[in-house]
């Protein structure tokens, strides 16, 4: 059941990816599905009352940074947050992530999904002329690469602290 689960959160991601970067645009239907699908696959490795104080944790975490993020566009960048600077598919897609992880993996697939996007859009604004970034869906595609892995036989579990 929970391969079968992870196999779906696989081809949510692929689609979140595709939609976010060939149109910038997301059917928001897929981040309440995958964030879903994320705390099925948590929760199946842990029990409710040990990641209740995670979950909380990285909500937080996710909260701060968006209000840190806002503070910064709106009043030193004067621009507008939403839509603008930043789309609402990510701010969905952050707290979908994070759900899914235990807090220090979750930090960890965090900053690196957002290295990962921040170095892949460096290479293709040069090539494609991209004036945005498609942060979930470059995001979406890291965590679907990790999954992936996470998959085969012998690695390290992302549950496990």
């Amino acid at each position: 059941m929970i391969t079968t689960v992870k196999i779906a959160l696989l081809v949510i991601l692929a689609l979140i990816a595709f939609q976010d970067i060939k149109d910038k645009k997301v059917n928001w239907v897929f981040f309440p599905i995958s964030a879903i699908m994320l705390f099925i696959l948590y929760q199946s490795h842990s029990s409710l009352q040990f990641s209740f104080p995670f979950l909380c944790m990285n909500i937080i975490l996710i909260t701060s940074i968006l209000g840190i993020v806002f503070v910064y566009t709106k009043y030193i960048r004067g621009m507008k947050f939403l839509n603008v600077s930043f789309g609402l598919g990510d701010v969905l897609f952050f707290y979908a992530f994070a759900l899914g992880f235990p807090t220090i993996t979750f930090l960890v697939l965090f900053t690196c999904s957002i290295m990962f996007s921040l170095v892949i859009s460096l290479f293709n604004s040069k090539d494609y002329n991209i004036t945005g970034v498609p942060l979930a869906g470059l995001m979406s595609l890291f965590l679907a690469i990790i999954l992936s892995i996470d998959l085969l036989p012998s690695t390290p579990s992302l549950y496990i602290l």
